[in-house]
């Protein structure tokens, strides 16, 4: 999940999985997996870091997490 603002200055958080791609003209316009499309107030390459940010930070903790409960169980 990344947190976003609409043009109307309105914070939301949208499902990163969602999102299909994301254009500048000249607003930046987020087009979901649904068809659905989105403004938003941040530039087209801030989107892309918070949603590259999010997808890392699925895989940083969880499976370090499940190795260390494993490594205990068999110990």
């Amino acid at each position: 999940m990344i947190q976003l603002t609409k043009l109307n200055g309105d914070e939301f958080v949208l499902n990163a999985e969602m999102i299909r791609y994301v254009e500048r003209c000249p607003d930046t316009l987020i087009s979901l997996i649904t068809g659905e499309t989105i403004m938003v107030g941040e530039t087209m390459d801030e989107v892309v870091r918070r949603a590259v940010s999010y997808q890392q930070s699925k895989f940083m903790f969880p499976q370090s997490i499940k190795c260390e409960q494993e490594y205990r169980k068999a110990g």
